[in-house]
């Protein structure tokens, strides 16, 4: 079997994923807004969800917390932008998704790293207990790149969409800037313009390999 490929029933349960993800989001924003920061139980409580199905998505109150005061925050524009897309050309809509995600990786740089090392911390003390590894991360990226390449997600097959999607992904986000200055040592500049090469260049490159 390909290992691209999805069947029906993984989609239709990564979609039930994504909504639990979503209602304990929710709930803790609120919990914030009545003036308390929440625990994972308390939002669990709110949301009407399992406190065990809750910590497989936080599994610290820090991870709850990074994620609704500084990540889904931070990120609100991309999301604004998306939902403003007018252009059908796909190399426009690209752009205007790296032009409005990555210059906020520049700015929110040390919130979002502060992020990334939570995930990276929850990651490493799961692999030291033996627990299963949990799913911190939404993966808007992914949701971002299905929004911005539509067309041409309506043009490949699932594998062929599922490889250009998951390239792109590189292209995008905090781990992107974080390979761009601390491997490549570029400035954010040179970031910004070599992430925005490579994301039309990989686009490109799925489009010619489509006409052939």
């Amino acid at each position: 079997m390909n290992p691209v490929s999805r069947s029906p029933y993984r989609d239709l349960r990564a979609n039930q994923k994504e909504r639990t993800r979503a209602a304990l989001v929710d709930a803790a924003k609120a919990l914030v807004r009545a003036g308390a920061p929440p625990t994972v139980a308390e939002a669990a409580e709110r949301a009407r969800v399992s406190r065990a199905t809750a910590y497989r998505y936080f599994p610290t109150q820090d991870s709850l917390l990074i994620e609704i005061t500084d990540v889904t925050p931070v990120v609100e524009p991309v999301e604004q932008a998306l939902a403003q897309l007018e252009s059908g050309d796909p190399e426009a809509r690209l752009a205007k998704l790296l032009d409005t995600c990555n210059p906020i990786m520049v700015a929110e740089e040390a919130r979002l790293r502060t992020a990334l090392r939570v995930y990276l911390d929850t990651w490493l003390e799961a692999r030291k207990s033996g627990a299963p590894v949990p799913k911190l991360r939404e993966g808007r990226r992914m949701r971002w790149l299905d929004t911005a390449l539509a067309p041409v997600k309506k043009m490949l097959s699932k594998a062929e969409w599922r490889r250009l999607q998951a390239a792109l992904a590189l292209t995008l986000s905090i781990d992107a800037l974080v390979v761009m200055k601390d491997v490549a040592h570029l400035d954010n500049e040179e970031a910004l313009e070599t992430l925005r090469w490579a994301a039309l260049a990989l686009l490109r490159q799925a489009l010619a390999a489509k006409r052939r």
